[in-house]
């Protein structure tokens, strides 16, 4: 019995895998990233497939880069008569973060999306800020 509603589970999710959801959006393959290391930067190529940039925000807190992508999609067809034959919505979001120092700013990053690759440059040594000279008041 054990066997046969495994093999009915498995028959269900095969017939309406991607149904319900995009294609692009199964499994693990959301925010592959290949980390490089050139001329002082490190470089980022996150795969975010089926996103546009306007779905993409990256921000920086506490030393942690985050990137996160959201979506709602809605598909619709219709027959000749204009009665819906099958409607299909997806929403979804993913995000990802990276340490990478407390000494990195907003304005040492660098990113652009071209073709559902998000590329970030961030360089690899954090600059010292030159601290202000303070002074102790004497009371």
């Amino acid at each position: 019995m054990k066997y046969g509603l495994t093999r009915h589970n498995d028959l269900f999710d095969d017939m309406f895998d991607g149904m319900f959801r995009a294609p692009v959006m199964g499994g693990n393959s959301l925010m592959k990233t290949d980390v490089h290391e050139k001329d002082g930067k490190y470089i980022l190529d996150v795969e975010i497939p089926g996103y546009k940039k306007e779905d993409v925000q990256i921000s920086l807190y506490n030393g942690t880069l985050t990137i996160s992508a959201s979506q709602n999609t809605s598909n619709e067809e219709k027959d000749d008569k204009g009665r819906v034959v099958r409607q299909e919505r997806y929403s979804g979001s993913c995000s990802r973060s990276f340490y990478v120092g407390e000494g990195i700013k907003d304005s040492d990053v660098h990113a652009t999306f071209d073709n559902g690759i998000l590329k970030i440059e961030i360089p690899t040594e954090q600059k010292k800020e030159e601290e202000e000279k303070k002074y102790i008041d004497i009371l």
